[in-house]
């Protein structure tokens, strides 16, 4: 994980990989995560993945060590604290963070968009006119009461966020769009009821199978392959909550679904199972589109 690019698989399948192999991944914290991934230990005595500040896309590693030098043993206390402890993080980088959850350990912090509704306050000045405004939840803020910048407090400035909690979607995207990937479920968990009423099966539950059943399997296309010696034969890897599903198109029919196949990120197949020896994979008939989630999800491809 911190030696990315590296491989033939994107970090975003190793995490996955891990937590089916029972290894707990941590989200981005700015009260816990270093620049790189670190292991954690936790009460029961097992160890965890941290991941690092350096996943947090647009964070520049100055800002990440100031950030790791001023919190100290003691964290920060709210969101205005991190920005007053540290000025070195710019308004662009607060909104990284506090898009993919890494501010929601605060105490002020109750959700991804509450976090980002204080990034936005954090560090204003309040004047006359709003000092005696109430402030919700915060109740009045008297005048003469704000900090000593001139500053109303994080939780005044919280009080009346009209912001609801972010979707699972919205979750999802944010996490593959400031990350490149989830510590959540994957993707396609959310629809195995679904998938299972249509009969579709999943990457785990095709080892059971006999060679020559005709089968549907779907997930995200995390590879696609088309190596010179295979004469036209092209290799997908589907991956799932369960595992990854390799499928084989040969040239006809990748000829025929080509553009199904190479701009979809995720599909559902059709074709019979292949058993031989232990290697599992899917020869595809029929190839169609998938709808899952509009996030970003990259793949590795021909190569």
């Amino acid at each position: 994980m911190n030696n990315q690019p590296m491989g033939f698989y994107s970090p975003a399948v190793l995490v996955k990989d891990a937590q089916r192999h029972g290894l707990r991944v941590r989200s981005i914290d700015v009260q816990r995560s270093e620049w790189l991934c670190t292991l954690e230990k936790e009460m029961d005595g097992s160890v965890s993945l941290r991941l690092g500040m350096n996943y947090a896309k647009g964070l520049r590693l100055s800002s990440a060590e100031a950030l790791i030098a001023a919190r100290g043993a003691g964290g920060f206390a709210s969101v205005d604290d991190l920005t007053r402890r540290v000025p070195e993080l710019n308004r662009k980088e607060l909104v990284a963070l506090a898009q993919i959850g890494a501010l929601n350990t605060m105490g002020e912090v109750e959700h991804r968009r509450d976090a980002l509704w204080q990034v936005e306050w954090a560090g204003r000045p309040v004047g006359p006119l709003l000092r005696g405004a109430e402030a919700g939840r915060g109740g009045m803020v008297p005048a003469g009461e704000a900090d000593t910048r001139g500053a109303a407090t994080a939780p005044d400035r919280a009080a009346a966020m009209p912001l609801k909690q972010m979707t699972t979607e919205e979750r999802l995207a944010a996490d593959y769009a400031g990350t490149g990937l989830t510590t959540g479920p994957h993707p396609m968990a959310y629809t195995r009821e679904v998938l299972r009423a249509e009969g579709i099966f999943s990457a785990r539950e095709l080892e059971v199978l006999r060679s020559g059943k005709y089968v549907r399997v779907a997930g995200c296309v995390i590879a696609r392959q088309r190596p010179g010696t295979a004469k036209g034969f092209v290799f997908l890897s589907l991956e799932d909550e369960t595992g990854i599903a390799n499928v084989i198109l040969t040239p006809d029919v990748f000829e025929r679904d080509r553009l199904v196949v190479t701009r979809n990120r995720f599909l559902r197949i059709e074709g019979p199972v292949q058993n031989q020896e232990g290697v599992i994979h899917v020869k595809a008939q029929r190839i169609v589109p998938l709808e899952v989630t509009r996030v970003e999800v990259r793949s590795r491809d021909f190569r």
